[in-house]
């Protein structure tokens, strides 16, 4: 998917709204045990429910890969199931060299047909350039995440550049891709962040995960972060998929999904540049 249908889809469905299908064995509804594939069960169900209010679905790999074969299987047939118009994510955050990367490319990008995969910068260009060489994809790299530990390493000072870690990636990175094939991952939760982010990124899509039920602030996260084409995709997965976990799951998805839709669509009123 290129950078232009994702705006159009954006603009058609008046949302930014990516649904994260973290599908957990141990959370879904009960009533789903019995059928063949409760993990699919659960995510035809949400896909069925959400598809009208988002952009984006980000299967979060771990979810899948946590119960073999038959995960894998599981996240096959989701990925078939999601509509062509909807843009996919592969949370992966993968990050090797050389063959290894070419691998995991191979992997979500031939295999799954997945449109992006998030990547982890900190083996540096060698761990990202495989993931860059197939047409219409997209790495989705790791810059400022929203978990406790991120300060460990990403904010910490480059004495030398005078800048925190994480603008000293999101600089360098763009030296390896465009805006049409590079995006970042920005953490809700470091909205005080955003407005640096897009002082060095200003074209980027960014993929914000932390609103909801991390307490990122779904408004400001929009001021700081929209660009003429929108530039954002906000996930939401537990306040969404696990809305309810008695037989009306997927309605309660639906009812959270449509009301984030709604605020985004005042948000884009209010913040998209003319």
């Amino acid at each position: 998917m290129t950078r232009e249908d994702l705006f159009s889809q954006i603009q058609k469905k008046q949302s930014y709204l990516c649904v994260g299908l973290d599908a957990d064995i141990k959370k879904i509804p009960y009533h789903l045990q019995k059928e063949a594939d409760p993990i699919f069960a659960f995510n035809k169900q949400i896909i069925d429910a959400t598809a009208d209010f988002c952009v984006a679905y980000k299967p979060n790999i771990a979810f899948y890969e946590a119960l073999g074969p038959k995960g894998w299987e599981s996240l096959e047939k989701t990925l078939a199931y999601i509509p062509e118009n909807i843009f996919t994510i592969a949370d992966a955050k993968r990050g090797d060299i050389g063959n290894t990367s070419e691998l995991y490319a191979r992997t979500f990008f031939d295999y799954f047909n997945f449109d992006s995969v998030t990547v982890a910068p900190y083996m540096g260009q060698d761990s990202v350039k495989p993931f860059l060489i197939k047409e219409g994809k997209w790495v989705i790299l790791l810059a400022l995440t929203s978990n406790p530990g991120s300060q460990d390493f990403q904010l910490m000072s480059i004495a030398e550049e005078k800048k925190a870690l994480f603008e000293v990636v999101l600089q360098k990175s763009q030296e390896w891709a465009t805006p049409e094939q590079l995006m970042f991952v920005v953490g809700a939760t470091r909205a005080e962040y955003i407005e640096r982010v897009r002082k060095i990124a200003p074209e980027h899509f960014l993929l914000v995960p932390g609103v909801g039920a991390q307490g990122g602030n779904l408004e400001e996260i929009s001021r700081l972060g929209m660009n003429k084409q929108c530039g954002l995709l906000v996930n939401s997965a537990r306040n969404i998929i696990y809305a309810d976990n008695g037989t009306d799951f997927a309605k309660a998805a639906q009812v959270e999904a449509k009301k984030v839709q709604q605020e985004m669509a005042q948000l884009l009123d209010k913040y998209l540049p003319r």
